[in-house]
């Protein structure tokens, strides 16, 4: 279900993504607080519709101000372990990745998702785009169902 809420007018796009990271120290006082800062923070969203005609308004984190838009909750493209790797179970990341050049990186310790928090597997590509991991690791690329709870 999607939710109203402000973000920049630079991410203002149907298709961007984000992972919204809570208040900043520049929010305080702000007189659009409720409207901006309703979501889960750590959580990755997604950008569905953009409200036409919205007024821009002065935000103290934005430069170019901030506008209305509707969000739903992204899926999140992850590596998980092999091992049990099919649509519909429940998986978690492997652990943190020190190896920050690896094409993998980003799939190992994906923005938006925690470790040691479980997760429903939503569809499997199969194989990660790094050759060989250097942690030993047998990875699979999935992508997690956005959370039920959002």
């Amino acid at each position: 279900m999607a939710q109203l809420t402000l973000v920049g007018t630079r991410l203002a796009e149907v298709g961007q993504t984000f992972v919204y990271q809570g208040p900043a120290e520049a929010c305080e006082g702000c007189p659009y607080r409720d409207q901006c800062l309703n979501l889960t923070a750590g959580r990755k969203y997604e950008i569905v519709t953009v409200r036409e005609n919205a007024s821009v308004l002065d935000c103290g984190v934005h430069d170019t101000g901030v506008q209305a838009v509707e969000v739903e909750p992204a899926s999140i493209r992850a590596n998980v372990a092999s091992k049990g790797a099919y649509a519909g179970s429940k998986s978690q990341l492997e652990g943190p990745c020190p190896y920050t050049d690896c094409p993998s990186h980003e799939y190992c310790e994906p923005a938006g998702a925690e470790f040691d928090e479980q997760y429903t597997i939503d569809e499997v590509f199969g194989e990660p785009p790094h050759d060989y991991c250097m942690l030993d690791r047998d990875l699979t690329l999935v992508e997690f169902a956005p959370p039920d709870d959002a």
